[in-house]
Formats: C-alpha cells, sequence, structure tokens
C-alpha cells in the first residue's frame, strides 16, 4: 500500500522559513521523481517544485524559485521543501504528490503566512 504524507506546516509570519516533509511508503522512493504542489482557497492546485530521482534535477515554479528549495533523502523515503522568505501570497495547503503508477496525494499540510 502506497503512503504519502506530509507534516511540517504551520503558521509563520511574512519573512520568516517553514521545512515540509513528505514521508513516502509502499514502493522504491528512490527510482522516482516527487514534486510538491500547493492549493489557495478557490483557486487550482498548482506545481511549485519537482525533484527527478538521483537529485539530478529541480525545477521551481516562478513564484517561488530562490526562496524554496526542493530535496530528497532516499535513506529515509522523504522529500523536503525548505521555504524561505514566505510571503501571505504563499499561504496554502502543501501537498506531496507521487507518479508512482496512477499516482498519489498526501493529505496536505497547512501553511499561513500571515502577521
Amino acid at each position: 500500500q502506497v503512503r504519502v504524507m506530509e507534516s511540517g506546516g504551520g503558521l509563520v509570519q511574512p519573512g520568516g522559513s517553514l521545512r515540509l516533509s513528505c514521508v513516502v511508503s509502499g514502493y522504491a522512493f528512490s527510482s522516482l521523481s516527487i514534486q510538491w504542489h500547493r492549493q489557495e482557497p478557490g483557486k487550482e492546485r498548482e506545481l511549485v517544485a519537482t525533484i527527478t530521482k538521483g537529485s539530478t534535477a529541480t525545477r521551481y515554479a516562478d513564484a517561488v524559485k530562490g526562496r524554496f528549495i526542493i530535496s530528497r533523502d532516499d535513506a529515509k523515503n522523504t522529500a523536503y521543501l525548505q521555504m524561505d522568505s514566505l510571503k501571505s501570497e504563499d499561504t496554502a495547503i502543501y501537498y506531496c504528490y507521487s507518479p508512482y503508477r496512477t499516482g498519489y496525494w498526501g493529505q496536505g499540510t497547512q501553511v499561513i503566512v500571515s502577521t
């Protein structure tokens, strides 16, 4: 059974930082890429960052380039999203996505950037 579980969200002031974690189980985590997406209330889910297998490449949405870093630790079956210089517009539910077979989503973790 494939499981994808995010954690690390919370309330942070503008300019602050958070690190999200995504623990995956049920398949060979190291064999595939992993993605972070986010969804703001009333909007469609959008792709934030992708990391390929072996960490050979990373890609980011323009809105987060230079502020967010995606990484992975295959020994721990875990992906991370380091978010720095957070802005109010980063407020959203953040989801981890695995492309294994038909694709699997986690339940999401809420990030609120506010004073």
